[in-house]
């Protein structure tokens, strides 16, 4: 059985799932630098252009937007964060089953700029710490989603967005 769905009938959040490794483990869901906030999904939507989009914002109210990506990754990120029950994309269910048969967890991910585009890096813990570094955004944002854990974004990244001005 898969890992997800024992602990969905077990009732259990990733906070649950994540404490079963803490003693062991190195990286920890609490780890933030002082150069990066926690940011959460507050808007997913499609663009005039037709490209997906996702607007993430700090618990005091700065946003983030990011678009640019395709719109399939923009209804799987909208499923995941709705908690609706889908077929797990071909990509995601790789990661859920080598986490499974590595022990590990995704315990967060990390959104960063490399040259013009945007990038993260994705958090694993369990028997080994692991990070994984240089993958798309928005396929981070949707493991985050799908894992309900914690996004982080640099500082500078907040504070150089442009307000939007959403409905």
């Amino acid at each position: 059985m898969k890992l997800n769905k024992i602990f969905q009938k077990l009732n259990w959040n990733i906070f649950s799932k994540i404490k079963i490794f803490q003693k062991e483990s190195k990286i920890q869901i609490t780890d933030l630098d002082d150069n990066s906030e926690v940011v959460r999904i507050d808007q997913i939507g499609i663009t005039n252009l037709g490209t997906g989009a996702v607007i993430l914002k700090t618990d005091s109210g700065k946003e983030f937007p990011i678009s640019a990506f395709s719109t399939e990754t923009a209804k799987i990120i909208s499923m995941f964060h709705e908690y609706k029950q889908v077929e797990i994309p071909s990509m995601y269910h790789m990661v859920e089953q080598i986490c499974e048969e590595l022990e590990m967890l995704l315990v967060k991910v990390r959104i960063y700029y490399d040259g013009n585009a945007l990038r993260s890096n994705l958090y694993f813990t369990g028997k080994k710490e692991l990070i994984l570094r240089n993958y798309r955004a928005s396929d981070a944002i949707a493991l985050a989603a799908f894992y309900n854990i914690p996004i982080l974004l640099k500082k500078d990244m907040l504070e150089k967005s442009t307000k939007i001005k959403s409905k």
